[in-house]
């Protein structure tokens, strides 16, 4: 496990890479420092670079919004998130559990998420016990998005009615301009833990790796993931054979102040990234 300063080195091993989004190119509101840059070289060296996003809405609006930080798409070749891929699932419905869920949906988060159901034959209800299955994008903006307690009157009615959760988000948290807040991953939990069952899509599972992979086109021993989340992304990476770059400046940053910490975490998790950067940066 090496520990960097910055990315130089991992770029010139590489040919392709998966860059993770939050915690890692911008925290939800601005870029990080050196973020653009470090895109900008590996763009410069020829390097090929796809963005995987556990983001719970459609790869547009999230392209869209990185735009308007600077992140622009010149600077990488495609973008997958988990919202897009829970999209493609239900619109397709070749997936065993797809093919069963009724068309009643209760959608748990905001508005701004409910792309993921754009244009499909799904009809949103207003109460749980009227729906065939749960869509669980995370905290919506009229509860608190550090409070995953404030949630669970919604996640006992759907208990209640024996509702399947559709999780379009599998992580607990991200940083958004400097506030932890809890994810779509976090509310699974407390529903699997109350004995609901849970379908989630995004990363770790490895079926979200294969789209990039076609996209980036590079063998996957030139191939390098980067994020910000044990859990996720390095997790996610290593179950499909891809080495895994890991950045403290996350949601891991304050947690982690030394590298033993990092190292020591990191093997407590059963996982060795091949690097451990404090930021995206060159």
């Amino acid at each position: 496990m090496l520990f960097l300063d910055g990315f130089a080195l991992l770029a010139a091993r590489y040919d392709g890479f998966i860059l993770d989004l939050w915690g890692v190119l911008h925290d939800g509101v601005t870029p990080y420092p050196g973020a653009i840059d470090a895109l900008e070289r590996l763009r410069a060296a020829g390097r090929r670079v796809v963005l995987l996003s556990n983001a719970p809405r459609r790869a547009e609006p999230a392209m869209r919004a990185m735009t308007e930080m600077g992140i622009t798409p010149d600077l990488y070749r495609g973008l997958l998130t988990s919202g897009e891929a829970t999209h493609a699932m239900l619109r397709d419905r070749d997936d065993p559990f797809f093919a069963a869920l009724g068309r009643r949906v209760y959608h748990l988060g905001p508005e701004r998420d409910a792309s993921v159901l754009a244009g499909l034959d799904y009809v949103k209800v207003a109460r749980p016990e009227d729906a065939d299955f749960l869509l669980n994008t995370g905290p919506d903006d009229l509860r608190s998005p550090t409070d995953p307690a404030a949630y669970d009157a919604d996640l006992r009615e759907a208990r209640r009615a024996n509702l399947p959760m559709l999780c379009a988000n599998p992580d607990l948290e991200v940083i958004r301009g400097g506030q932890r807040i809890v994810c779509a991953g976090t509310l699974a939990q407390r529903y699997g833990a109350a004995g609901g069952f849970v379908r989630w899509v995004g990363k770790p599972d490895p079926a979200i790796y294969r789209p990039v992979l076609a996209m980036l086109g590079v063998d996957k021993s030139r191939v390098l993931a980067v994020g910000d989340a044990l859990r996720t992304d390095v997790a996610g990476a290593t179950g499909v054979g891809i080495d895994a770059c890991w950045v403290l400046g996350g949601i891991h940053a304050h947690h982690l102040e030394s590298d033993a910490a990092a190292e020591a975490a990191a093997r407590a998790a059963g996982l060795a990234p091949v690097a451990v950067i404090p930021e995206f940066r060159w």
